[in-house]
């Protein structure tokens, strides 16, 4: 029987549902658009025909966009609505994008929306990543299952090959043999990172640095290889590791998912640890410093992390005083409706979760109701 696509599944990886879901038209840059030529120290616009663009309301609207002057191949949609508002080739020859807001928030409403499956997904995940650990020499599974378990107990970015290449950053599919140290049951791993931040991040499991141990003896500079039926050494990427993660869970989880679980895990951890604040003053505090915890532990901003990374009804229902109350009602030792294999504060979380309101989570009037 065809298993049947949810919203949020359908909105996470077909991007014309996403543009559908978010009320904008999806676009390409394949079609006619409008471009742009320098004139002395600013730009002049032209459309799909080549001509001089002379409407003030799409210069003010192009203007508006902000697109970074040293950009080149640049083409901007002839449409508001777009959900790409424009791309271009940044110093780098990196292509980059300018997508519509809404695009961005209909996108993190999903993700966020998504963390209750997530979360009922997590102890099978566990589970497989356990038997595929126990396999033996140095199968694809278990350097796959090893890549899972460090994505889940570091939260390092994935990776991407092409700013391994381009920029020398790396993530945990494109770590080289030369930025993991192991040490018995310990394994450092020392890193450059995206925006160029060096990473250094501690983990002790014995399993996990055997694991790495073995794939630092393989030949070549990458880090996390397994070996294939002819004893031959393969890598691995952040693909493999999501097609990895669909398999166990017949989902559209990816790595990233494991972030944003991670944040949101700690967050709430960090504000029950601080107890409801004494007032508006002080509960703002609580609020930006559990943010800074986060963003210290990812190696980011705090804008970022707010944004990305903290599920925005653990600080909403917390800063109108309901997250603590309510928090104090699902004890960690207490009954809580959530799947075994999941960790006290993790199960709290997810109790949480479902007892916010899923209508309200996102709007300006976030509630949480238990």
């Amino acid at each position: 029987m065809a298993s049947k696509t949810t919203p949020t599944v359908a909105i996470m990886t077909d991007p014309i549902e996403a543009a559908k879901a978010a009320q904008l038209r999806y676009v390409s840059d394949q079609i006619p658009g409008i471009t742009r030529k320098r004139a002395g120290r600013g730009f002049r616009y032209f459309d799909s025909k080549g001509e001089p663009l002379t409407d003030q309301d799409q210069i003010e609207r192009i203007k508006e966009l902000v697109i970074p002057p040293a950009w080149t191949d640049v083409w901007i949609c002839p449409y508001p609505n777009g959900h790409i508002l424009a791309t271009g080739r940044d110093n780098k020859g990196r292509k980059q994008y300018i997508y519509h807001p809404r695009w961005h928030e209909i996108r993190d409403e999903t993700k966020f929306n998504r963390m209750i499956a997530f979360g009922e997904a997590l102890p099978l995940i566990r589970a497989r990543t356990d038997e595929d650990l126990r396999r033996h020499g140095l199968p694809r599974e278990k350097v796959l299952a090893a890549v899972v378990r460090l994505l889940e107990q570091t939260l390092i970015r994935i990776g991407n090959e092409e700013y391994a290449r381009n920029n020398e950053t790396f993530g945990l599919t494109t770590l080289r043999d030369q930025h993991a140290t192991v040490s018995g049951s310990k394994v450092q791993f020392e890193f450059r990172g995206k925006s160029g931040k060096e990473h250094t991040v501690d983990l002790q499991d014995r399993r996990l640095a055997y694991v790495v141990q073995r794939c630092q003896e393989l030949p070549g500079q990458e880090l996390f290889q397994y070996l294939d039926e002819n004893g031959e050494p393969q890598t691995i990427d952040s693909e493999d590791v999501n097609d990895y993660l669909r398999e166990i869970t017949g989902q559209v989880f990816t790595a990233k998912d494991f972030r944003t679980w991670g944040g949101s895990v700690l967050a709430m951890r960090t504000l029950l640890d601080a107890g409801p604040g004494e007032s508006k003053t002080e509960t703002k505090r609580l609020i930006n410093h559990t943010v800074k915890q986060v963003a210290q532990y990812f190696g980011n901003t705090t804008t970022v992390s707010r944004k990305y990374y903290i599920h925005p009804s653990i600080l909403s229902c917390y800063q109108d005083a309901a997250l603590y109350e309510a928090l104090r009602q699902i004890s960690p030792d207490g009954e809580v409706d959530s799947p075994h294999g999941l960790t006290p504060e993790e199960r709290v979380f997810i109790t949480f979760l479902r007892h916010c309101n899923p209508n309200t989570a996102f709007g300006p009037n976030r509630v949480c109701r238990l």
